[in-house]
């Protein structure tokens, strides 16, 4: 049989030379009623009414072109 993906000599090598990148401090998520109502309030409470489509939730582009021509105003 021949050699199969590599010798066992280089496992691991590229975790062993990834910087270390210390763990950041997070907010604590919410949970249960909480969460669901969190998610209420952002999807049906807080909408911007305007012409055209609401942006989706991941275009973070336009959240915050949006919020920046709100601050104009």
């Amino acid at each position: 049989m021949g050699k199969v993906h590599g010798g066992l000599a280089r496992a691991g090598k590229v975790k062993g030379q990834t910087p270390k990148v210390e763990v950041e401090e997070k907010t604590k998520q919410l949970t249960g009623r909480a969460k669901r109502r969190a998610q209420y309030n952002k999807r049906f409470i807080n909408v911007p009414t305007g012409p055209g489509r609401r942006p989706g939730p991941n275009n973070n582009a336009a959240r915050i072109a949006a919020a920046a021509a709100k601050a104009e105003q």
